[in-house]
């Protein structure tokens, strides 16, 4: 069993978060995920819908994967010194830190991609990757595995950078099974990335 918390905040982005839980909420028994916000209670994303968060970050336990989503509330986050201080040391423990979207800028800002190569939302890559101090940006990317970080492309790429998880710590059957039970066509090169042309990255 693998324990998973996704960080949630005032502002976040739906999908960047109940994408990847979806496929991983179909393997119970590997995955744990716990939903964590400022305190617990509910929590209200970009747009509009509260969640439920069921513990606080003051009293989150450092799981074995982190995630962090993106949307409009990493703006403010990404200023926010006290809470990119817990991040970078409730993340410390961790095994694998993830992103989806703009929550890389939050990583990167919290100086957990310090030395590491990271991707992010490519309409919103230029302001993402003004963040951090040592981050090897790659614009065009679905996602980027390097070493224990993993950091997706906008939104629906999380979903991607997910299935592709699942693969490594699981099996290629595994994520197989999941996307089909979800009719999910899944993009597993990490390199394909229409997207970064389209915005004039590359």
């Amino acid at each position: 069993m693998r324990s998973i918390s996704v960080v949630l905040f005032d502002g976040f982005e739906l999908l960047d978060v109940f994408g990847p839980v979806e496929l991983l909420s179909r393997l119970p028994e590997v995955f744990s995920v716990t939903l964590i916000g400022p305190t617990a209670g509910l929590v209200r994303s970009s747009q509009g819908t509260e969640i439920v968060a069921t513990v606080g970050y003051a009293d989150a336990v450092t799981p074995q994967i982190v995630m962090v989503p993106g949307g409009m509330g990493t703006r403010r986050l990404a200023e926010d010194a006290e809470f990119l201080a817990w991040l970078a040391s409730w993340s410390a423990g961790a095994e694998l830190v993830t992103s989806v979207c703009t929550g890389s800028a939050l990583l990167a800002a919290a100086g957990l991609l310090d030395g590491y190569r990271a991707t992010s939302n490519k309409l919103a890559f230029a302001w993402a990757s003004g963040h951090g101090r040592d981050v090897t940006w790659v614009p065009q990317a679905r996602w980027v595995e390097d070493r224990t970080r993993w950091t997706s492309s906008g939104v629906a790429a999380g979903m991607d950078m997910t299935a592709a998880l699942i693969t490594a710590l699981v099996g290629s059957q595994a994520a197989t099974d999941v996307a089909r039970q979800i009719e999910l066509e899944v993009h597993p090169d990490p390199d394909w990335d229409p997207f970064a042309q389209q915005y004039g990255l590359i």
